[in-house]
């Protein structure tokens, strides 16, 4: 069972951020290995949704993703830094993740268009959500992307 929690930055203790951001190195800086600066000074101007389970009274973060308010760097909404923990890929928490984030992304900026800057491998997972290419691939941190909107 996973608990979701949506917070704007300054919402989150000290915990949920420590976790959201080596949750955030774990994948995108030591997995990937991908030498970037995740701490880039925007995650203060976004919306976090972080993705809990909770066993033998230890909350452990599963997944996560943050989102931007139209307007706050592009036109549309933007969604970024979605991951899940290794420990979970293939069981679906992904997915879960991602219907969630499209649920309060829709309440919080209704009507507005999504963007996503896209692993290019992940480009059928974001179909799977509506998500269509607006771009050709290119590189981003030395990784293939592509931008997509809903």
């Amino acid at each position: 069972m996973i608990t979701w929690q949506w917070a704007a930055f300054s919402e989150l203790d000290g915990t949920a951020v420590y976790a959201m951001l080596a949750a955030r190195q774990d994948v995108f800086v030591l997995e990937q290995q991908c030498l970037y600066a995740d701490i880039d000074g925007n995650d203060q101007r976004a919306h976090h949704l972080l993705g809990w389970q909770e066993q033998n009274g230890k909350r452990t973060l599963l997944a996560c993703l943050r989102c931007f308010a139209p307007g706050e760097q592009q036109a549309e909404a933007v969604l970024g830094r979605v991951l899940t923990v290794q420990a979970v890929r293939g069981t679906g928490v992904g997915k879960q993740l991602m219907a969630e984030g499209m649920r309060r992304m829709a309440q919080h900026y209704p009507g507005s268009a999504i963007r996503i800057s896209a692993q290019e491998h992940l480009q059928r997972f974001y179909s799977g959500f509506g998500f269509r290419p607006v771009s050709a691939v290119y590189l981003e941190d030395g990784i293939p992307h592509i931008a997509m909107l809903r």
